[in-house]
């Protein structure tokens, strides 16, 4: 009797994965006019949209934008606390803000301005936001705007995977997940005020979604059984 071939077992990371890192860096590498890749600027501030290009998260960097950005989509924070804030899944879009002007400086020097750069940004976020708020668990502090350097803004999700990604039920069910782990977290330690905020945005988050997807089901035909 002959033996059915071997199952070849799965090598690397998923191919959607795959897709998404590929598009992710290929965005990182864009080039400035003077060739110096955004992702490689020590300093910066940045910020997730995501499938509805609503502004999610806001951050600042001393590592380089690509490290940080990085570590935030593979979700390989240190807290853990923070781990449970942002569903890496739920971010489509990032723009960037590079400073390369603050390159050589150290960071005590560059602190106060990508205070007032990434209070600047928070501030943009709140105000295209449905929800006038975004999922930071950490307070920023308030400063006076400034004049922001030129931004750079991509998707990071290849376009056959859109409109899978998007899909609202999907959505639902990874948002309820991050609420119930965040909610987990919330319960088995003493939490900021910040972070209950942060879980009551995803709350909001979720239910315009499940009203959305329930208004858009109510107005369509019920489906058609299956014929036996």
């Amino acid at each position: 009797m002959t033996k059915p071939p071997a199952k070849s077992k799965p090598v690397g990371i998923p191919e959607d994965v795959a897709a998404i890192r590929k598009k992710l860096k290929a965005f990182l590498d864009t080039q400035t006019n003077d060739g110096r890749k955004i992702g490689g600027a020590k300093y910066g501030v940045y910020a997730f949209f995501d499938y509805d290009a609503e502004p999610i998260y806001v951050g600042q960097t001393y590592e380089s934008l690509r490290s940080r950005i990085g570590r935030h989509l593979t979700n390989q924070r240190t807290d853990a606390v923070a781990m449970n804030v942002l569903d890496p899944f739920e971010v489509a879009e990032i723009e960037v803000w590079p400073f390369f002007d603050l390159e050589g400086k150290e960071a005590p020097d560059v602190r106060p301005i990508l205070d007032a750069a990434e209070y600047t940004v928070f501030q943009l976020a709140l105000k295209n936001s449905t929800f006038k708020a975004v999922l930071n668990e950490g307070e920023i502090t308030p400063t006076k705007p400034i004049k922001l350097p030129k931004s750079y803004r991509g998707s990071i999700i290849p376009d056959d995977l859109f409109v899978q990604r998007k899909h609202p039920d999907i959505r639902i069910a990874r948002r309820a997940t991050t609420i119930a782990s965040l909610a987990r977290v919330i319960s088995e330690r003493e939490v900021s005020i910040g972070l209950r905020k942060t879980l009551r945005t995803q709350a909001q988050r979720l239910e315009k979604l499940a009203t959305d997807r329930f208004a858009e089901l109510a107005k369509s035909p019920p489906p058609k059984e299956p014929e036996i």
